[in-house]
């Protein structure tokens, strides 16, 4: 019994020695946004100045009219609110993701900043990223528009990838799959500093244009299978696979163990981010524990496209939980 309390002592004091500077975190998100504001509003000015040399037309021109077929599909473009989005591929997916789901099955009207392979750490970090944010949010409160939340999806492009093998000690040597100390410095304090600066930024950004924090949601993922499936196959250059490259470098056979291995990162990044909500500048960040939406069992290809994406039937049933939520704002 002293043993187990020694070690879990040990683990407490690991964990609290790579925690990162909050308070740091957070005021560097903030002064990034402020200089991003500060941008934002000379452009508006020469913008506002351009349009005063614009002469004051007697008649607006004529609005084009669409053929009655076209105006049909159409529809009459009845929205029950509207979205903005920072993110990765689950926001920006061939065919199918979160957000075309969101419009086409929950008619919200989403604008979208997220692309397909971005880090949460390039989000966070990368200049023009909260411009970019800044310059979507002006059109829609230009618009006379204010969204109902902000969704932010990111991490796995931080984890997963050439970047995946590091994570892990070698399966022949006698320690456990997952390198503790790697994990928790990217985990706990590599991405956990970039969830903060980023959420600080985009806090600072609506509290500026808007008055007040727009709600945030942020997600955590499911528990994928790393079987080796890439995009369409992974074949040639196409993109994938993320995750069963870094097993197999590191000796790790067993699918079925490498999946628990998986389960166990994806909750230690879940924890993190509920850790970084429950942070009090952030009582409107709300996190979206996705976790055993999609199965991971034997009918796992009937949720999962690939190791690290839904399949169609998947991400209905994860714009489901999103939606839910939405609407509880």
């Amino acid at each position: 019994m002293p043993k187990k309390t020694k070690s879990a002592s040990k683990a407490k004091r690991s964990r609290t020695g790579n925690d990162i500077n909050v308070r740091a975190a957070m005021a560097s998100g903030k002064g990034a946004a402020e200089d991003t504001i500060a941008f934002r509003a000379k452009q508006l000015r020469r913008r506002a100045a351009a349009e005063s040399k614009i002469p004051v037309r007697r008649r607006a021109p004529a609005t084009p009219k669409l053929p009655a077929k076209r105006r049909g599909l159409f529809g009459s473009r009845k929205t029950v609110g509207v979205l903005i989005a920072e993110g990765d591929s689950w926001f920006d997916y061939p065919m199918q993701d979160v957000l075309r789901l969101l419009e086409d099955d929950y008619l919200y009207d989403v604008e979208s900043v997220a692309h397909k392979g971005d880090c949460v750490e390039d989000m966070a970090h990368s200049e023009g990223q909260f411009e970019e944010f800044a310059r979507r949010l002006e059109k829609l409160l230009g618009d006379r528009k204010v969204p109902r939340a902000i969704l932010l999806s990111g991490g796995g492009n931080d984890i997963a990838g050439d970047e995946f093998a590091i994570l892990l000690n070698h399966a022949a040597s006698t320690l456990p799959p997952l390198n503790e100390s790697i994990v928790s410095g990217v985990v706990d304090v590599r991405l956990k500093e970039a969830y903060v600066r980023i959420l600080s930024g985009l806090t600072a950004i609506s509290k500026s244009y808007v008055g007040k924090p727009i709600p945030i949601v942020m997600h955590g993922y499911d528990y994928p299978v790393p079987d080796g499936r890439g995009f369409m196959g992974g074949w040639w250059a196409l993109p994938g696979p993320w995750l069963k490259p870094g097993f197999t470098k590191k000796g790790h056979a067993d699918q079925s163990a490498n999946t628990k291995v998986i389960e166990q990162l994806i909750d230690r990044f879940n924890v993190m981010l509920k850790e970084v909500s429950s942070i009090p500048a952030f009582a409107h960040v709300h996190h979206l524990d996705l976790r055993k939406t999609l199965k991971n069992d034997s009918t796992y290809k009937k949720h999962w496209a690939n190791e690290l994406h839904p399949s169609s039937a998947g991400f209905d049933l994860v714009t489901r939980k999103f939606a839910d939520l939405i609407s509880k704002l």
